[in-house]
């Protein structure tokens, strides 16, 4: 069976629901509003403790997660994971996740994607639990996602019925034009 290369998206689909999507806060894309670095998935448990996915699906982009300057350390982090597509799953790309990150692989069997954890993160032992307000600011970021999606939803059924009706426009020119030879 061919492999398939699975997207960023995919790979967060994945990675929440690996987590849990009814048991955590899971919000994709935080750069704002909570005080820390961009996060690719950042999970928030009961207790308020985070954890980050940073995904990478390319080794050029895991070398170059090097030159951030912030190290993907913050007091409001407790677990810092890399989410990997499993052809990074080698020994050359893995020396460039920091030791203390826990792993994470993608992993395609017959026609579905699996999630295993390779590595277990280390505890960062000066973090601190999301205040009641941090929590609530990171619902609120992850509720303002939903209408950005809901918008390109419905800009997507709309260029699908214009792509459909042009094609059926088509199929009518050539149907017309066969008969006229």
């Amino acid at each position: 069976m061919k492999k398939v290369v699975i997207s960023t998206e995919e790979i967060e689909s994945k990675v929440a629901h690996f987590f849990g999507i009814r048991t955590h806060l899971i919000v994709p894309n935080v750069s704002w509003g909570l005080g820390i670095h961009e996060c690719d998935l950042l999970i928030c448990s009961k207790s308020g403790y985070c954890t980050e996915v940073e995904i990478k699906i390319s080794k050029s982009d895991l070398i170059k997660d090097k030159e951030k300057t912030h190290g993907h350390k913050n007091e409001k982090i407790k677990y810092l994971y890399f989410a990997i597509p499993e052809k990074l799953e080698t020994p050359d790309i893995i020396e460039h996740i920091p030791p203390d990150a826990g792993i994470l692989v993608i992993r395609q069997i017959k026609n579905r994607y699996h999630v295993k954890k390779i590595r277990e993160a280390v505890k960062n032992k000066n973090c601190r639990a999301l205040t009641e307000r941090e929590q609530y600011e990171m619902a609120r970021l992850g509720a303002l996602r939903i209408w950005g999606l809901k918008n390109k939803c419905t800009n997507y059924k709309k260029d699908y019925k214009a792509m459909k009706e042009r094609i059926t426009q088509l199929e009518e020119e050539i149907y017309n034009w066969r008969g006229k030879k």
